[in-house]
């Protein structure tokens, strides 16, 4: 079975961009920005050695922004016929004149915009077929299942496929674009018997499918947590450390972006407000941003605005240096972009010195994070409550596992709480951290 392929070469999309550019012009627009894009892959799930699904998807869509002065209209297609172009780009004029001006609406300085190619190593097809990968899901799900008897069964194995590329493009002159993959396989798993039963999963995402972790340590792996959490407890009200196992902890950092992020900002629901040159983490906390990373997971030359991405310090010895902006919400904060239109390229938070058996050690007792549940963050007081599991932890070793409880604290005393911060990085997202381990929160529970 061949590989598909995309629809359109680069080359078509920017054609089709350049069209949607010059109807703009001529139907009167005084500027004009747009997106091209197609997408592809394939999705297979097993579960129980059974073939669960299998799903392909393929989209493309054309989004036309437009501008008439400061009134601004949008409008997009599917369709991509030279009559659909002309009869979109007519759509988003039309909505243009009834929209009320906006004074912080148009396209970016141009001095700001992208002008370098830059091969940022993102694009790794997998020419995986439906077979191959049913197979590779079965291995994943297999490899569980020979752990351990009490892994009786499976939420299913996984293995997803994906490529998309896209053009953007506006009337000042930029235009840019690049294909890119994305992969993954996961594993979900229960263990037990009767009430006393757990369930537990991981996996493994890269571009490049020679970078993913093999399907049967993913799956081994998965049974191996399952099976771990195995006769956990409830645990008595109390304020303890808590140490946030290293993909919980890419949350943290996910909470401090959403609170100095533009729109939050300038719409005053941020608990960090005016936050920029404040202490804001203790001074062993750096937080870089690296958008030109090769194969990383957010790496990109230009942000959604078309404004060219840079290297810098977020964090710097626990002072905020910078903000999350794109051009509309400088423009409201009376700021310039940081290049983040469409959120964080690449944010590595500096590892301290210490593996995770040493963060339980240095920890001594306390709480070991692993499982969050709910959305239990407000982002305008900082307060923080999570449904809650892990394992409890005295004298630097994991104890007994815990479940049902609730942990609760606030965003800012916890940033300022950070005592240490693993070097267990694992990199599967836009956000490289280790385990984070803050020195005291309120663990909920009898």
């Amino acid at each position: 079975m061949s590989a598909p392929e995309f629809s359109y070469s680069q080359h078509q999309l920017r054609q089709f961009a350049a069209d949607v550019l010059r109807h703009a012009r001529e139907l009167g627009a005084s500027a004009c920005e747009t997106d091209v894009s197609e997408a592809f892959g394939q999705s297979v799930s097993v579960r129980k050695d059974a073939v669960d699904t299998i799903e392909y998807n393929r989209d493309k869509g054309i989004g036309v922004t437009v501008y008439l002065g400061q009134q601004r209209g949008h409008a997009s297609t599917s369709d991509f016929s030279p009559a659909a172009l002309r009869a979109t780009v007519a759509a988003a004029l039309s909505i243009a004149r009834f929209t009320a001006p906006d004074p912080c609406a148009g396209l970016p300085e141009e001095k700001l915009l992208a002008r370098k190619s830059m091969d940022l190593d993102l694009h790794h097809p997998w020419p995986l077929s439906v077979e191959e990968a049913i197979e590779t899901a079965r291995r994943c799900e297999q490899a569980a299942f020979a752990v351990s008897p009490l892994v009786r069964n499976s939420e299913g194995a996984s293995v997803s496929v994906q490529q998309s590329q896209f053009v953007s493009a506006n009337s000042l002159g930029f235009m840019g674009g690049f294909p890119t993959s994305r992969h993954y396989i996961s594993c979900s798993v229960i263990a037990g018997a009767g009430d006393n039963m757990q369930r537990d999963d991981w996996y493994t995402s890269n571009r490049n499918p020679a970078r993913l972790a093999a399907p049967e340590a993913v799956g081994e792996y998965a049974a191996r947590r399952a099976l771990a959490r195995l006769g956990a407890r409830r645990l008595k009200t109390r304020a303890v450390p808590v140490l946030f196992e290293a993909p919980l902890a890419v949350g943290l950092i996910g909470s401090l972006v959403q609170a100095v992020s533009g729109g939050a900002l300038y719409r005053k629901s941020s608990f960090l407000l005016d936050s920029l040159g404040q202490q804001i983490f203790p001074q062993h906390v750096q937080i870089s941003e690296r958008p030109h990373l090769k194969g990383a997971l957010a790496s990109s030359p230009f942000d959604d605005d078309g404004v060219a991405t840079r290297d810098r310090e977020v964090v710097q010895d626990g002072v905020l240096q910078g903000y999350f902006l794109s051009t509309y919400s400088a423009r409201k904060l009376d700021m310039q972009t940081t290049g983040n239109a469409g959120g964080s390229h690449n944010l590595i938070v500096k590892s301290g010195a210490l593996d995770f058996e040493g963060l339980l050690r240095q920890m001594d007792t306390g709480l070991l994070v692993t499982e969050l549940l709910g959305q239990g963050v407000n982002y305008v007081t900082g307060d923080y409550s999570r449904g809650a599991a892990g394992y409890w932890v005295e004298k630097g070793r994991i104890a007994y596992p815990v479940q049902e409880i609730t942990i609760a604290g606030n965003l800012r005393e916890m940033f300022k709480g950070i005592v240490a911060i693993g070097n267990d990085v694992l990199v599967r997202g836009s956000k490289q951290v280790g385990s984070i381990l803050i020195d005291r929160m309120t663990v909920a529970g009898n």
